[in-house]
């Protein structure tokens, strides 16, 4: 027999009923928080010209999209990787003169050509929000609760937030603790690696105090605080804390200043949110650029799959009547207008428990099986 035809590429996979269910109400919970605090929903392309896509934001890899050449205009198309600088394009571009701060948000599918590390998913969704016009403490703190809410109500529990500082190493590199131009990259990798040998090999010794400045939030900016040399990052620690403490109780907070997985493009802050049964992070962001207007912006992107598997796993039968034939259509419209789910019979051998029925319409009266 050919299977062949019916196999799906690796990384990809198909939503059943639950699951496409559990993503449904997962996106429209989050979109909903997202709509409550003043953000506009936009829906860009799936496609666009991969210089649009690349050149928008730092730090954005061509190489992970899938591309092709437009028969049209011979030009080479790529299927997007990240909603993010799709938004940033809209706000340069047909938004250039909204009223600032511009609140945006989205949700869509993104594709990369391979997966991350030892997932091998290529397809995701991605749901987020932008605040462009400005990266301010003020911002910040709003986009992070945001983010926290839209998660709590798509089901999301014991929530935690870690706190980055992804220009870290350029800030102190400046001055407070000098390194050539040729180390600093490598610093920074070792850093993100907390590989302490590999951090001296690099240079980078008199940076092996902020592997210590990684843990519980409270501790870790006293001790992030306690080696800020000449006080080049006062500012940042100062905004840190006002962020903290717009979270406190909604969210478990650490800290771990040197991560730079996940936030090529980030300037001064960043972050990163994590639930309980869940595997992997569930989402990230932080402050950015939009090149080309060279406008400041902060925002986040959730991706949502494990926690829509875990909950589609959880879901108990939804209340479902079943339609008798002959039954009376205006009474069903009626039923389903107070909120019943119905499934009516087109055949006399139609089994209402084989087909996930939970009642059925007798005599005008909904009747559990």
């Amino acid at each position: 027999m050919d299977t062949d035809r019916d196999l799906l590429p690796e990384g990809l996979e198909d939503r059943l009923p639950a699951a496409a269910a559990a993503a449904a109400r997962v996106t429209r919970a989050v979109i909903d928080v997202l709509d409550g605090h003043g953000y506009d929903r936009v829906q860009p392309p799936s496609i666009e010209f991969e210089k649009s896509l690349a050149s928008r934001m730092a730090g954005v890899q061509p190489r992970r999209m899938f591309r092709f050449v437009d028969p049209a205009s011979l030009r080479t198309l790529a299927l997007r990787s990240d909603i993010t600088v799709q938004v940033g394009r809209i706000a340069a571009t047909a938004l250039a003169q909204a009223a600032r701060p511009l609140r945006l948000c989205y949700a869509g599918q993104v594709l990369t050509i391979k997966g991350d590390g030892l997932d091998p998913t290529r397809e995701r969704l991605q749901l987020g929000a932008e605040l462009i016009g400005s990266d301010c403490v003020a911002a910040a703190a709003e986009i992070v609760a945001v983010s926290i809410e839209a998660l709590s109500a798509a089901g999301a529990t014991g929530l935690s937030v870690d706190f980055t500082l992804p220009d870290l190493v350029d800030t102190l590199a400046a001055k407070a603790l000098p390194l050539g131009t040729d180390k600093i990259e490598a610093v920074r990798r070792e850093l993100d690696a907390k590989d302490a040998g590999g951090l001296v090999d690099a240079g980078g010794e008199t940076y092996l105090p902020l592997l210590t400045a990684i843990g519980p939030f409270d501790a870790a900016i006293e001790r992030l605080a306690a080696i800020d040399a000449g006080g080049a990052l006062s500012g940042r620690i100062a905004a840190l804390r006002e962020v903290a403490a717009r979270l406190d109780g909604k969210a478990r907070l650490t800290l771990d200043p040197s991560e730079r997985h996940g936030f090529e493009y980030q300037t001064w802050f960043g972050f990163t949110i994590y639930a309980e049964g869940v595997s992997g992070a569930l989402g990230r962001g932080g402050t950015y650029r939009i090149l080309g207007p060279d406008e400041p912006a902060i925002g986040f992107s959730l991706f949502p799959d494990a926690l829509i598997d875990a909950l589609a796993g959880t879901e108990a039968p939804r209340d479902t009547l079943f339609l008798p034939i002959g039954h009376d259509p205006d009474h069903a419209d009626r039923l389903r207008a107070i909120g019943w789910r119905t499934i009516a019979a087109i055949c006399a051998e139609c089994d209402p428990v084989e087909l996930g029925c939970t009642h059925r319409l007798l005599a005008g009266e909904a009747i559990r099986l």
